[in-house]
Formats: structure tokens, C-alpha cells, sequence
């Protein structure tokens, strides 16, 4: 027998073959757009100074994977988490049938998934173009894309569930998505950053998935180790999860 989760994740799979042409397109476009922009165009000024030791497009197009990650489950699990709530209503009328929340809540985390993991797929496969993959380990950084996106989309679904107006989000945009793209290791290392910056990029969960991502991409190994980083993941998916029930459940009995 089927978990009930899969009744939500199969609503949400139906509703997005509507859309899913224009996602396919922008997950092999903005690849595309980045990596020549950032990798190939800024990339050859960096490469004349030499200072990261690598290819500028080498370096950046995993870090690039993992903050797409990061923006589709951000992007997913905001407004359409708020509009499931309060505009159109759609947990409510679930809550209605045998559906519990903790189904209504792995089921539509589960949808966020599935995109995170389509464009990242998109995502590699542009990197294969560019020639920025250099170790078949880069199958790995799939899995790590998608436990990523999960570490952030949970708690953004707690956040969601909590807020009283959508423009809210400006500011988790703002004050954690923008800071965290840019000073988590995507474009530069962290270790040029000054301590207190610098501990807060190892705060972020994006600054792991880029590690891991990294050096699954370059078939390289990671100052901090596999498990670390994995571990320090899966304990923001865990507790995110878990506010996110809690603030699921507190909202749906309202």
C-alpha cells in the first residue's frame, strides 16, 4: 500500500505538467547564462592571476549548482507554501480527507524534491558541456543537490506556515538567501573572509553543499570530511522537518 504522502506528491506532479515546458527551459537556459557570464567571462581575469589553483569555471560551477539548488526550494517552498494556505486553501480541503499533516507535509516537501532534483540535473548537464566536470564522482553531487535542497526547504516551509503577509519573504530574500549566495563559497573562498563572516558562511548549510559539491565535480576531497558536512545537513533537515510539522500543525488547527 502506497504512504498517503504519495496522494499529495502526485497532486502537486499533476498541477506542475501545466508548467513543467517553462521550468525545463530555465534549467538548462540559466546554466547556460551563468557560466558563461561568471565562469567563462569574469573567470578569465581571475585565471590571470592564478590565485585559486584551478579553472575559474572549474570552481565555480559547482558552487553555482548548489545555490541553484538552493533557490529552487527556497522558490518553492514560500509563496506556493503561503498560497496552499491562504489563498487557495489546498491543505485545508487535504486535512479534510484521511490525510494527516505530517502526509500534507512529506508530500509537498517531497514535490520540492523533484524539482530541486530536475534542475540540477539540467544544471550538470550544461556543467558537461562546459567541460567543468572532472571525476565521475559528479554523479554524487545529485544526491547532496537534493539532501540540500531539503535542509533548506524545511524550515522555509516553518517559515511559510508562520508568517502573517507574503511580504515577509522579501525579507527572508533579503537577510538569508542573498547573504548566504554570496558569501558561502560560491564565488570565492571563504577563508579570505574575516572571522565573523567567515563563521557564519560555515553556519550556512549552502557553504556545505558547495564543499561537497566541489570536490564531487573536481573528484577531490574536502578539508572538513564527507561526514561532517553530510551530517551538519541532515541535522537541518531533521529540524527543520520537525518546526515545520509543529508550525504545520499549529496553523491547520486554527
Amino acid at each position: 500500500m502506497l504512504h498517503p504522502s504519495i496522494a499529495v506528491l502526485e497532486y502537486n506532479l499533476a498541477t506542475y505538467r501545466r508548467v513543467w515546458r517553462a521550468s525545463v527551459l530555465s534549467s538548462f537556459a540559466l546554466p547556460l547564462l551563468f557560466l558563461l557570464g561568471m565562469g567563462v567571462s569574469v573567470g578569465s581575469y581571475v585565471d590571470a592571476r592564478g590565485a585559486l589553483g584551478t579553472d575559474y569555471l572549474d570552481f565555480i560551477a559547482p558552487g553555482l549548482l548548489m545555490s541553484t539548488a538552493l533557490q529552487v526550494a527556497v522558490g518553492e517552498s514560500t509563496w506556493p507554501v503561503y498560497g496552499s494556505f491562504s489563498w487557495t486553501r489546498v491543505y485545508h480541503s487535504m486535512l479534510a480527507t484521511p490525510l494527516r499533516v505530517r502526509d500534507i507535509l512529506a508530500g509537498s516537501l517531497s514535490f520540492v524534491l523533484v524539482r530541486v532534483l530536475l534542475a540540477s540535473v539540467g544544471f550538470l548537464v550544461v556543467m558537461l558541456v562546459f567541460g567543468a566536470v572532472h571525476s565521475w564522482r559528479a554523479v554524487v553531487a545529485l544526491p547532496v543537490c537534493v539532501v540540500l535542497g531539503l535542509a533548506i526547504a524545511a524550515p522555509c516551509f516553518a517559515y511559510a506556515a508562520s508568517v502573517k503577509a507574503d511580504g515577509m519573504f522579501a525579507v527572508l530574500l533579503r537577510f538569508g538567501v542573498i547573504p548566504m549566495t554570496l558569501f558561502a563559497g560560491v564565488f570565492f573562498p571563504v577563508d579570505s573572509l574575516p572571522d565573523v563572516p567567515r563563521w557564519l558562511a560555515y553556519a550556512s548549510p549552502l557553504w556545505h553543499g558547495v564543499e561537497l559539491g566541489r570536490a564531487s565535480t573536481l573528484g577531490i576531497d574536502t578539508e572538513w570530511g564527507w561526514p561532517v558536512h553530510l551530517g551538519y545537513l541532515v541535522l537541518w533537515c531533521v529540524g527543520g522537518f520537525l518546526l515545520a510539522l509543529h508550525r504545520f500543525t499549529r496553523k491547520l488547527s486554527d
